[in-house]
């Protein structure tokens, strides 16, 4: 690349990620703050957060080519076929402009059935975009969803200023894998991202994997985020988990809100209720990975839980569904701003049959566009309560 210019990765040109870490190599960009993570145990969360769902390096430039050196951490199982290499998404003046991989990087590998994970260490890679306008324009490149991103270096040809702001309102959602992008094609094309194209804001994923478990230190990062709608996509990890009973749930989730409401007192916030899952529709958890077709690149999931086990207050998605629309019906009483969406709207009994759950709990790539398409018409369009007329958008926290 002639006349090489080499950018620090600064916090001033990232959007979506509430924290930034300084590395020996460079910067590694984090979905939870510092305290946060501080409080937390789990080394799925861990794992989680540190994934750049919904980040994106933002900035304007003449560049005709561009270049990001990245240390990835990947992952792979014991037993099963090699994992897709994350993808890196170029967005030029909000068009889809092209995608890339760096195949380099850690490795941590899992055994499922053992409970051990190992990691390799790798070396860092490029993904090189070229062919590019030399008109000025605004560039985004939307990190993997689902593969830790150390940010090295970033390399162009002509000089890059963090990008403009264009006055968006500002989403910050939380949600399990799904919302995370679990099985998405790419970051781009998770079911947020995808809403927050068609809706014109600028997205805040708190999507955390196997954690939206109304954990406190989540709702006081929820409560400091700056937002000008915020959504909370609640109930599929509490069940297959097993964490909780009915009589702690309404309270956690109680005191979920008050969290977020100290923060964000006005903010139209909309409670997000699970999507379609037939394996906990009537039956509680915990579920958990089969493995027996693992050899042949599929993943299942199975529930442990009895349908009986209701009678002593498990929980299964019905009875989330009905306690949530509960709460918020109650609270909304005080609480004008406060909404519900039955997540079956986004994905329910008819699109089971034509576009079932690969591996009985997530949604695969076209479920996600679908999903993307029906938040952005039903909570974004001009009836919905993200409708721009509708927000107050006074961006608190």
């Amino acid at each position: 690349m002639p006349d090489v210019i080499t950018t620090p990765v600064t916090a001033d040109l990232l959007r979506g990620a509430l924290d930034v870490e300084h590395t020996e190599r460079g910067v590694l960009p984090h979905r939870l703050p510092a305290r946060a993570r501080a409080q937390n145990n789990d080394p799925q969360l861990a794992m989680a957060e540190s994934q750049p769902s919904g980040v994106r390096l933002a900035f304007r430039s003449r560049a005709t080519v561009v270049e990001l050196e990245t240390l990835p951490t990947k992952r792979a199982y014991v037993g099963a076929p090699p994992r897709p290499h994350g993808v890196y998404e170029l967005v030029v003046d909000g068009r889809p402009a092209g995608s890339g991989s760096v195949r380099n990087g850690n490795v941590i590998t899992v055994d499922m059935t053992a409970g051990t994970a190992d990691q390799r260490s790798g070396e860092p890679g490029t993904v090189r975009f070229d062919g590019l306008s030399s008109d000025v324009k605004d560039v985004e490149i939307w990190l993997p969803h689902n593969e830790t991103t150390e940010l090295i270096a970033l390399r162009t040809d002509a000089p890059v200023e963090p990008a403009r702001e264009h006055g968006r309102r500002v989403w910050l959602h939380h949600g399990s894998s799904i919302s995370h992008g679990s099985d998405a094609a790419g970051p781009t094309t998770i079911w947020p991202a995808f809403a927050a194209r068609l809706g014109g804001v600028e997205l805040v994923n708190l999507g955390l994997a196997g954690s939206a478990l109304l954990d406190p230190f989540t709702a006081r990062a929820l409560r400091d985020a700056p937002a000008d709608v915020i959504s909370l996509k609640l109930g599929i990890n509490v069940v297959n988990h097993d964490v909780m009973r009915l009589r702690a749930f309404g309270p956690a989730v109680h005191g979920f809100l008050d969290t977020v409401r100290e923060g964000h007192p006005d903010v139209p916030l909309l409670v997000v209720s699970p999507i379609l899952c037939p394996m906990h529709e009537e039956t509680p958890g915990p579920c958990f990975p089969d493995f027996s077709e693992m050899s042949e690149g599929r993943l299942r999931f199975r529930t442990l839980g009895d349908p009986a086990e209701r009678a002593t207050g498990k929980l299964t998605l019905q009875v989330i569904r009905e306690e949530l629309s509960r709460i918020v019906t109650q609270r909304s009483a005080e609480d004008p701003n406060l909404h519900y969406l039955d997540g079956r709207e986004l994905y329910g009994e008819q699109d089971t049959a034509e576009l079932p759950l690969p591996d009985e709990l997530h949604p695969d790539a076209a479920t996600h566009r679908r999903m993307g398409e029906r938040f952005a018409e039903r909570v974004f369009g001009s009836a919905g309560v993200f409708g721009a007329h509708r927000a107050v958008g006074d961006r608190q926290g």
